[in-house]
């Protein structure tokens, strides 16, 4: 079983990184870290250090110096757990779950996962089983339903859901083998462009401007990440999308909060003019999603010249899944973790990992490769396109191996998380929040600016 500094060493030379600079890095702390019998400690560990590495080698291509990174690996699962901390004026975080979100037995024997934290993907399974929005209305129904034709009728209708499938059965579909075919963290460049010189700042992205468009957690983070090193972060929502308020906080940390309509002209003219600006856009849409709306990839490079281009999908760019909706709770379920970690317990239904760590891992990820991405950019020119997906981390988390006595681990107890929380103020009132766990030894990881209710901001740059 590789160390977690091997597995970052993979991940690092997979993107070109140089050689040399993992002698920067110390990582500290042992597995298990919390119940799993998968190796969620070391996939945090890594994917943090990943980005702090990045972050430690952009400050050593724009100053000529070299710093130290270090990562704990406790430090690094409550962070990838850090909406569970969260705490506003001494208040812990409401439920997190609609009331109907969960798992459900099927009339073949089967279990499905839903997601219905937003009203429309809600209503979707709703209408598709003909029941109230109520648990035991829904159970009722589903009895009525083999697992497969939900699934696959429930998609079609819009909703997010998804069928418990084994490790096997997930890897005989061809959506697996496409997957498998991508690597961890694609980097390709798109365009010609002359290098950006590295603005003026006293932070590895210090100058830097970073567009968010993302909901949830993978992409958030990816931002809060890129914030807590010093980029710039515009968050951009609509005001009529719908979204989760406590995690709109967490990862809202570094970042400014603009509203522009993509659906009107004059909220696409917003965002170009936010584009031509921009050093970074980050976003979270379906595969082709924004491409309708002219913000593909290459539409932002004749733009902005030069941009990196991050885009996260649920279950990769290409096969018969690519266009569906997901999150990290189904990603999970349809992969084979949910069966393989209930079959280890000892259970005869679904066990969820101990964190949503395809979303945490996946959006540590996304910024280690917006920063490998920035990196090249500035050695080659170019404008560049960075890839990834929650179903590409999933596969990645089970390569690293598993951990025989891994469920025997205690759960972190409350007052173990105190000495790696902070206060801070935002426009929700008194933060107490997770700090950043790469410790970079010259430039340390901190957030700028506060929290603050989206659409805050005009939506154009200071």
């Amino acid at each position: 079983m590789l160390s977690p500094h091997a597995i970052l060493a993979a991940l690092w030379h997979s993107v070109g990184g140089a050689p040399a600079a993992l002698d920067a890095v110390t990582l500290t702390g042992a597995e298990p870290q919390l119940p799993s019998s998968f190796r969620v400690g070391a996939a945090a560990q890594v994917s943090i250090a990943a980005a702090g590495l990045a972050a430690a080698e952009i400050w050593r291509l724009r100053s000529g110096r070299s710093q130290r990174v270090s990562v704990d690996m406790r430090h690094a699962v409550i962070e990838c757990r850090s909406e569970r901390y969260l705490r506003v004026d001494d208040q812990p975080p409401p439920p997190m779950w609609d009331p109907i979100a969960g798992v459900y037995a099927t009339g073949d024997q089967r279990f499905v996962r839903l997601h219905t934290n937003f009203p429309h993907h809600r209503d979707a399974v709703c209408s598709v089983l003909a029941c109230a929005p109520q648990r035991d209305a829904v159970q009722a129904a589903l009895l009525q339903w083999s697992g497969a034709a939900f699934e696959t009728a429930a998609t079609a209708a819009g909703g997010v859901v998804a069928l418990m499938r084994s490790r096997d059965e997930w890897m005989a579909l061809p959506q697996a083998a496409a997957i498998a075919a991508l690597p961890l963290v694609e980097i390709e460049r798109i365009g010609d462009a002359p290098p950006r010189p590295w603005p003026a700042g006293d932070r590895p992205l210090g100058g830097l401007r970073v567009l968010d468009l993302s909901r949830v957690i993978a992409g958030p983070v990816a931002g809060r990440t890129l914030a807590a090193h010093g980029a710039e972060v515009m968050l951009v929502s609509g005001p009529q999308l719908p979204a989760m308020p406590w995690l709109s906080i967490d990862t809202g940390r570094g970042k400014l909060s603009c509203f522009a309509d993509l659906k009107t002209e004059a909220g696409r003219d917003a965002l170009r003019g936010l584009v031509a600006q921009a050093d970074i856009f980050s976003q979270g849409y379906r595969p082709q999603a924004l491409a309708g709306l002219g913000f593909s990839p290459r539409d932002l490079a004749a733009i902005s010249p030069g941009l990196v281009y991050v885009s996260l999908s649920a279950y990769g760019r290409g096969g018969s899944w690519s266009e569906r909706r997901g999150f990290d709770s189904l990603v999970q379920c349809a992969t084979g973790f949910n069966q393989a970690e209930g079959a280890a317990a000892g259970l005869d239904r679904p066990k969820e990992l101990p964190a949503q760590m395809l979303d945490h891992a996946t959006g540590y990820l996304m910024a280690f490769g917006a920063m490998m991405a920035c990196a090249r950019q500035a050695r080659e020119g170019g404008s560049w396109h960075v890839q990834l997906s929650l179903a590409r981390t999933a596969l990645w988390l089970w390569e690293i191996g598993r951990l025989a006595d891994g469920l025997a681990a205690e759960e972190i107890p409350r007052e173990a998380t105190t000495p790696l929380l902070q206060q801070m103020p935002s426009g929700f009132g008194t933060l107490e929040a997770v700090r950043h766990a790469a410790q970079l030894s010259a430039t340390p990881a901190d957030w700028s600016r506060p929290a603050m209710p989206l659409g805050s901001h005009p939506p154009r740059w200071p």
